[in-house]
């Protein structure tokens, strides 16, 4: 007995070395005592009438032992990652290689309908000095928050941010005031959308660990939502019902629902993740901060290739090459797409390969699917060329897979729509072997297998190709009854090519930009070649490209939007075809101001003068529209270039109300940037600052200076303008009024209403005024 006493003593002492290195006889002696402790301890605590403390110690103990098991248990499942590739061994530590992505803080909350790569291309021309970045460990820092949406496009890098937020938390580097943090992606609780349970039963389900678990609201927990954008549940706020009880079962939907308006366990932190077209299926006041994964910075970019190659001769080759072309470089903010590009450029910079470098991205992602097959072989079947037939069925197979999961807008497929496609299930691993870095499965935590491709826009070039090899071998005379029946009735690819122009243009979200794109690329000769040379049976297209050219040139003409402008430059680009930016840019090559005068440009010159500017290499942080021609025509024209400017000086440009009511437009937009706006000696009058007022007032209006010099303004516009500065959306800092000599005393005097509004943000006021009403303004601003 007494022996037995000491050895407590002993391992209860304060000195006693902590859980290190220890024999395992000592460390199960540790354990053993330690929960005799604190037995005796609670049986103490209880005989001495403070169940409250009893019960308080009681959580504290079992709640450590479930935290050490589940973060062991992550930490297994998260400190790995696959690089566009999902076979076992083939992974790094993701300590090793992340590099932290650029999030920012914020998002206006509307739904943004341009191609996601549209979206890049826009975000990649914010300046960082109007953005607040924040790290993701901090999304919870501020105790006021329970529920954090984060946005971003495919492949941007929310799935490897929640994956390092949860392994530092593991790890003890951050967050350690959280108790336990379960992951629920979206593409896993899709395959319980049949199942009744409760929340206690879904955790104990995906955490098996926790199953003994019960007073899950005592404990700070995270409960992380990742991919929005997979969820296949109806996510009916409106009419599911209203559940509170952690205990009490329904379906998975009615439990997402309730967890995310705070009914059930509302003192649970909440994380979801989301492409930008699918974030409004939250609605907003569920939601108490946005964030918006960036991807790679500019110098991020550089700093992952230069850790991917370790040749850094051959890193400063690649890297001069994809800023050399304004579209690969927009790219790179997507992490996949530096990999595919270092993947590709690796070897065709270096010795491995020879040829020409890919100057457009379906030249590009041909070179990536080639080099992935012939990799392939070489390394599972020492083959130097793959098997020509077995190639073009797995890739026929894939890109029925991504055409119809692409018009269906999935990036992520289950076993049923595999069948659908008529691939046989049990050989979905031969399909993933053949393109291993393109075609992933992947094995739930918990559940089944799960599909995808390594990022979107791989899955879009497989959809074109797809399109593009079911054409050219197709048997015109028998009827078909494919899912490509519209296309393959075309007679001819110059047919099918304007078809799916017209096509991508109706599309109202854009999605099939990138389709068009690689499909149009893929009609060239020179692309078809590079393919041959894996598939020796590919069909020639025998189109005439200049016809497609033309057509593509006609609809440009026809000045759809300008979104839609530009892809169809992006398009023209595909198809080698650079005429009409070159015209416009003999005219920018003129150097010094109004560069267009004497110029009468086409409207298709116009849009490609846009497609020009906003492609180029160099920050469009001020808009002097003297530069070009100073009138109402070129503004009016070049519109989509003022947006993306920080500052538009406009001064004496002969500009009337109708550019008024389009700047307004302007000022509306959700994607404008525009800061400072200089109208000054423009006849606007009244009838332009009204509609001007419309912008002003929007709540997407981001101006904080303005002036309206010499506008011939009269007291009816000072009336207008005290509006503005009444409302709780402006952000106007400095109004210049000065030389409107109709304003006079009575018409500033209509400003103090404005002047005095709470919300008035106005800290710099210029305008003509009296001596008298000088010092009434000055004793205004000072009560203010």
């Amino acid at each position: 007995m007494k022996k037995e006493l000491k050895r407590f003593r002993k391992l209860l002492s304060p000195d006693y070395p902590a859980c290190t290195e220890r024999e395992v006889e000592d460390e199960e002696d540790l354990h053993s005592v330690r929960e005799g402790a604190l037995k005796i301890t609670l049986h103490v605590l209880k005989n001495m009438n403070l169940p409250d403390l009893a019960n308080t110690l009681h959580n504290k103990s079992e709640a450590s032992v479930y935290q050490t098991n589940l973060k062991s248990n992550l930490r297994e499942k998260f400190k790995r990652i696959n690089e566009g590739i999902s076979q076992p061994g083939s992974s790094a530590l993701l300590n090793e290689i992340y590099t932290e992505l650029y999030t920012t803080e914020g998002w206006s909350g509307d739904v943004n309908n341009e191609h996601e790569v549209r979206q890049i291309e826009t975000a990649s021309r914010r300046p960082a000095a109007e953005e607040k970045p924040i790290k993701c460990n901090d999304l919870f820092k501020d105790k006021s928050i329970r529920s954090v949406l984060t946005k971003g496009v495919a492949g941007i890098g929310k799935t490897v941010s929640v994956q390092k937020f949860i392994l530092d938390w593991t790890e003890g580097k951050a967050n350690q005031d959280i108790t336990f943090m379960f992951p629920l992606p979206f593409r896993e609780l899709n395959l319980m959308k049949q199942k009744h349970l409760s929340l206690m039963d879904l955790l104990h389900h995906f955490f098996p660990e926790m199953r003994k678990l019960e007073l899950i609201a005592s404990y700070k927990v995270v409960l992380i939502f990742d991919g929005l954008d997979e969820c296949r549940l109806p996510l009916n706020f409106q009419k599911n019902e209203r559940l509170c009880d952690v205990t009490e079962s329904a379906s998975v939907d009615v439990l997402l629902t309730n967890l995310i308006k705070g009914n059930l366990l509302p003192s649970a932190l909440l994380w979801i993740t989301s492409r930008p077209g699918a974030a409004n299926q939250i609605p907003p006041e569920c939601v108490d901060q946005v964030t918006e994964v960036r991807g790679f910075s500019d110098p991020q970019k550089e700093e992952y290739f230069r850790k991917r190659i370790s040749d850094q001769s051959l890193a400063d080759k690649i890297i001069s090459h994809v800023k050399s072309s304004r579209s690969f470089y927009i790219m790179c903010h997507i992490p996949v797409f530096c990999w595919i590009s270092a993947t590709v450029l690796e070897r065709m910079l270096g010795e491995t390969e020879s040829g020409e470098i890919p100057k457009t991205l379906t030249q590009m992602f041909t070179h990536f699917l080639i080099f992935q097959i012939k990799h392939k072989d070489q390394k599972y079947h020492q083959k130097c060329d793959p098997d020509p037939q077995q190639t073009r069925e797995s890739i026929l197979a894939l890109g029925k897979l991504a055409f119809q999961q692409l018009e269906k807008g999935n990036l992520i497929f289950y076993e049923e729509d595999l069948r659908d496609c008529g691939i046989d299930v049990r050989e979905a691993s031969v399909y993933s072997g053949v393109c291993t870095q393109i075609f992933r499965e992947e094995f739930g935590f918990h559940l089944g297998k799960v599909f995808s491709f390594v990022h979107l826009s791989v899955q879009e070039f497989l959809a074109a190709l797809y399109a593009f090899l079911s054409f050219t071998s197709r048997n015109v005379t028998e009827q078909q009854t494919t899912d490509l029946s519209d296309l393959l009735t075309k007679p001819i690819m110059s047919d099918l090519l304007r078809s799916e122009v017209d096509k991508a243009l109706q599309s109202e979200n854009g999605h099939l930009d990138l389709f068009l794109r690689f499909l149009l690329g893929l009609s060239l000769e020179s692309n078809q070649t590079l393919l041959r040379g894996l598939m020796p049976q590919t069909g020639s297209s025998s189109h005439s490209k200049q016809e497609t050219v033309e057509y593509i040139k006609e609809k440009i003409r026809e000045n759809p939007s300008p979104e839609k402008s530009i892809n169809l430059f992006h398009c023209l680009n595909e198809l080698d075809d650079h005429s009409l930016v070159q015209e416009v840019q003999t005219y920018l090559n003129r150097g010094g101001n109004s560069r267009l005068r004497g110029t009468r440009l086409s409207p298709s010159q116009w849009s490609a003068l846009v497609f020009v500017l906003l492609n180029s290499d160099q920050e469009l942080d001020e808009f002097n529209l003297i530069k070009y021609y100073p009138s109402e025509e070129c503004l009016l024209n070049l519109l989509p270039v003022v947006k993306v400017s920080r500052k538009a000086v406009l001064c004496g440009c002969d500009l009337t109300e109708e550019s008024c009511r389009a700047l307004s437009s302007v000022l509306s937009s959700n994607s404008s940037r525009l800061r400072e706006l200089d109208l000054s000696h423009n006849n606007l009058q009244d009838s332009g600052v009204k509609p001007l007022s419309a912008g002003l007032e929007n709540p997407h209006c981001t101006l904080e200076i303005l002036s309206l010099r010499w506008c011939n303004l009269t007291e009816e516009s000072c009336r207008v303008l005290s509006s503005v500065l009444s409302s709780n959306s402006s952000r106007l800092r400095e109004l210049d009024l000065r030389k409107n000599h109709k304003l006079q005393d009575s018409g500033v005097k209509l400003l103090s209403p404005g002047l005095e509004n709470p919300h008035c943000t106005l800290e710099k006021l210029r305008c003509c005024l009296t001596a008298v009403l000088q010092m009434k303004v000055v004793l205004l601003w000072l009560q203010l």
